[in-house]
């Protein structure tokens, strides 16, 4: 077992990442080659690495597939395009219509693969009626900032949209379309993963706008009229998703359980307390903390260590100006909230490296996470109250950087109770 928490909590990590590697778990969901045309499409923050575990079995493919800017990958033939997330720019938009022209004659004999990950929503985008790009990311910048869970955003998102809420299938129509999907949502759900380009749903412009006015979220005149008008979402029976096959090859579910394979091989009792968590990231980190000084407490000082899992995507309300994502922003809470409790570690990561719109995956803390604060004279509630926590773990030196992850099963936190 390490000598060190804090280390064997980044192996966990690192674990959870690799297990979700689609180099190593997409090839078991691809068939063989069909025959006739064959024009592999994709977009999110994975969506390289898949066409690069596309072509290490079928050799090169025509196609294009749109990725976060630095996490391109060498492929033979399809063609890799990076562009902005999480709030779309011009190089996304221009993508999202060549893509699309690749869809278009296409008949009953050729074949389409769809990879699609986490990221697709901002990545994949072509707003619908009159919406200008500059409004989209207007939209966008606010869902971000809003704490809206991520089921709720994606819904608006589609209802804007021209590819999102099975459109993206339907351009390919009567092509038969097979989508690989890797799972970044709480529950899996594949009509809310990148926004469901492949997938129907029966959400309404109605309940886009109810959405909107829920958060407060004041919006362009383009983006009222669009929801004042119909959508171009597709229920899930319409005849134009007839020839789409949807499967997700990797879920959180798979990550949680290769890092309690691993937790157990150190001598570690584990529990997971779920892969699907949703709500305001500090709001949790206060529930876990209780949580883990309560099995602190009732496992005594004897025994073996205690590791708690969780999956999810939590959310942040923004109300300060700082530079944090919601793992950070749970890792700074949960700190606070523990009050320098002794024999307790953890780390909250998001598993695409990227948390909130910072290059750093998130941080670890532990019982001298507020020591070390003090000594850098920085103040972690202070921190908090202005979303603030990447700063905060950069200046005592907690941070972890994994730099491009290829993958993307969304957050990670393990806790470590001694």
């Amino acid at each position: 077992m390490s000598n060190q928490p804090a280390e064997a909590l980044r192996d966990l990590f690192q674990r959870a990442v690799e297990v979700a590697d689609p180099m190593k778990s997409l090839s078991a969901f691809l068939p063989e080659m069909p025959d006739g045309r064959v024009v592999v499409i994709g977009a999110g923050k994975a969506s390289a690495r898949m066409a690069e575990a596309v072509e290490a079995v079928w050799g090169p493919c025509e196609g294009l597939v749109i990725t976060r800017y630095g996490y391109g990958r060498p492929c033979q033939g399809i063609e890799i395009v990076e562009a902005a997330h999480p709030v779309p720019d011009e190089a996304g938009l221009n993508a999202t219509r060549r893509l699309l022209s690749l869809l278009e004659g296409l008949g009953e004999d050729d074949f389409v693969l769809a990879l699609i990950s986490g990221g697709a929503s901002a990545l994949l985008t072509s707003p619908a009626g009159d919406i200008s790009l500059s409004e989209k990311q207007l939209v966008n910048q606010k869902l971000l900032s809003s704490g809206a869970p991520i089921g709720q955003m994606n819904t608006v998102r589609k209802h804007l949209s021209e590819v999102k809420g099975g459109q993206l299938a339907a351009a390919a129509y009567p092509a038969r379309t097979l989508a690989l999907l890797l799972s970044d949502v709480p529950g899996d759900g594949p009509a809310e993963i990148g926004s469901g380009p492949t997938v129907g749903d029966r959400s309404s412009n109605d309940d886009a706008a109810a959405i909107l006015g829920k958060w407060g979220l004041e919006v362009p005149d383009t983006v009222k009229a669009v929801l004042a008008g119909p959508t171009g979402v597709l229920p899930p029976d319409d005849l134009k998703l007839s020839r789409v096959t949807n499967t997700i090859f990797a879920a959180p579910s798979q990550s949680l359980e290769a890092a309690r394979e691993q937790a157990e091989g150190l001598g570690c009792d584990v529990e997971i307390l779920g892969d699907a968590l949703e709500g305001e990231a500090r709001e949790v980190a206060q529930a876990h903390a209780r949580l883990a000084l309560e099995r602190q407490r009732t496992r005594g000082a004897e025994g073996q260590p205690l590791l708690l899992l969780s999956g999810g995507e939590l959310t942040v309300t923004r109300n300060g100006n700082g530079v944090g994502g919601p793992n950070a922003e749970y890792a700074l809470a949960l700190a606070l909230a523990l009050e320098r409790a002794q024999g307790i570690h953890a780390l909250a990561c998001d598993t695409d490296g990227v948390d909130g719109a910072a290059e750093v995956a998130g941080a670890v803390i532990g019982p001298d996470t507020l020591f070390k604060a003090e000594e850098q004279g920085v103040s972690a509630s202070a921190a908090l109250s202005e979303n603030d926590a990447h700063s905060f773990f950069e200046k005592i030196g907690d941070q972890v950087v994994t730099g491009p992850t290829l993958t993307n099963v969304n957050d990670f936190r393990a806790i470590w109770i001694e």
